[in-house]
């Protein structure tokens, strides 16, 4: 099996894992669905809470130098035309006029050569292909009503750098941070959940002094690998740094923070050295003043903007592949000792279930009711007592779930409980009462 058809194999199975057990389906299914739109069930939408929230604690909650915002998705318009949104975040595009289909220029492999159909000179000549996605405000359609669904996140926090500075008593060096949706007109959405139309940033824009901006640009960088590798338990071969050879007229430094995905290597988050370009431009189009007067240097300056911008949805990604995997597990199945066993090795932090409650018969339901009712108070729990036990077992290995607590006939003599480790396959008996400690020692608090 070649690299290309073993990527292709893997992803199909775990689209298919996510749509039967919760985790994405496309949305508006049941009309055939929307290209570049996902939803996020029931698995889903915990696993980006919990990613989005250690998020929040690492970058906010954790420090004292960095405030949060949430802005709204439509901005004013005069916003996109001083980011340079509305004159330059385009695409170059062609069409094959045998299949019809449509291509990014830096997506051929050939000069002339459809990749589609493998037609030669059928491309027409590049266009650009505007990313904003317009919509109207007000009752009337016309362009003077025109607005657009934010592409980026992170030009409302330099529209409102003073106003959350002056409400934060912020003092340079401060950071400004937001999760929020951002919508791209993409031209060929890719790769399941990795390239969409509408999509979760994480973003974080870092103000300080031009002559401290390369130092922050290393710290943050340093900061953004430890959120992935101790936080996220990515091997660190798993991950790679691309600099930017080619960078934007304003910037001094980028790079990117790119996962090993089964179709290849993926950018899941950039830092920065955005120098003074937004803040100037934005105080050019607004005519408003946007410099910070330092009083401890007695000098007016437009701050430099170090940024760190991941996708979430990219992560929740890089996080469902890297946990994918097949092994054999013991079965008491006639004829068989062992079976194939899909499991998702999420890390226990973000898992969607990170203990499952199994009572081995719904005899047992009352003790088994009341051992869970303890442990949802500390971690995110499920309580599942329907089919065979290997079947439940089978169920939470397939949604992450890193161990499984059985309530068995024996429990109401001894008091004890069995904990499955989904990665080990061990099981360790333990007291009931001592079940909260032990999980505590593996598994972070929800």
């Amino acid at each position: 099996m070649s690299d290309t058809t073993q990527a292709r194999d893997v992803m199909n199975k775990l689209v298919s894992l996510c749509k039967r057990r919760g985790f994405i389906f496309q949305s508006s299914e049941v009309y055939g669905g929307i290209n570049g739109f996902w939803d996020y069930g029931p698995y889903g939408v915990t696993l980006r809470r919990a990613v989005e929230r250690l998020w929040w604690q690492f970058m906010v909650e954790d420090r004292e130098d960095v405030v949060g915002l949430d802005s709204t998705v439509i901005c004013h318009p005069e916003v996109w035309r001083a980011s340079g949104h509305l004159d330059q975040f385009s695409d170059q595009m062609t069409d094959c006029r045998v299949c019809k289909r449509r291509f990014r220029l830096d997506q051929l492999e050939a000069d002339g050569v459809c990749p589609h159909c493998g037609t030669r000179d059928s491309l027409t000549e590049p266009r650009e292909f505007n990313l904003m996605m317009k919509t109207f405000v007000g009752p009337v359609f016309d362009e003077e009503h025109a607005a657009y669904l934010r592409a980026e996140t992170c030009q409302p926090i330099f529209v409102d750098f003073h106003l959350v500075r002056i409400a934060a008593r912020g003092k340079l060096p401060f950071g400004i941070a937001q999760v929020g949706k951002a919508f791209r007109n993409e031209i060929n959405p890719r790769f399941f959940t990795f390239r969409s139309r509408e999509f979760s940033q994480m973003e974080m824009e870092f103000f300080c002094h031009e002559s401290e901006a390369m130092q922050w640009y290393e710290y943050w960088r340093d900061q953004r690998w430890r959120f992935y590798t101790e936080l996220l338990g990515f091997s660190e071969d798993s991950l790679r740094i691309q600099h930017h050879e080619k960078l934007a007229h304003y910037a001094k430094a980028a790079l990117d923070i790119e996962f090993s995905f089964p179709f290849g290597w993926g950018e899941i988050e950039g830092v920065h050295h955005r120098g003074t370009w937004d803040l100037s431009r934005h105080e050019e189009f607004s005519g408003k003043e946007m410099k910070f007067f330092d009083p401890v240097r007695n000098e007016r300056y437009f701050p430099t903007v170090v940024e760190t911008s991941c996708g979430l949805d990219r992560i929740c990604l890089a996080l469902l592949c890297r946990g994918y995997a097949e092994d054999y597990a013991a079965t008491k199945k006639e004829g068989k000792d062992q079976e194939l066993r899909v499991v998702l090795r999420l890390p226990a932090a973000v898992a969607p279930v990170q203990t499952a409650i199994l009572p081995l018969s719904r005899k047992l339901a009352e003790p088994a009711r009341q051992l869970h009712q303890r442990l949802r108070k500390t971690f995110r729990t499920e309580y599942d007592e329907g089919g065979s036990i290997g079947k439940r077992y089978r169920r939470q290995d397939e949604i992450g779930t890193p161990y499984c607590v059985t309530v068995d006939f024996q429990t109401l003599e001894d008091g004890a409980v069995t904990v499955r480790d989904r990665d080990a396959m061990t099981q360790d008996r333990i007291s009931m009462d001592q079940v909260r400690s032990f999980l505590l020692e593996k598994v972070p608090p929800r």
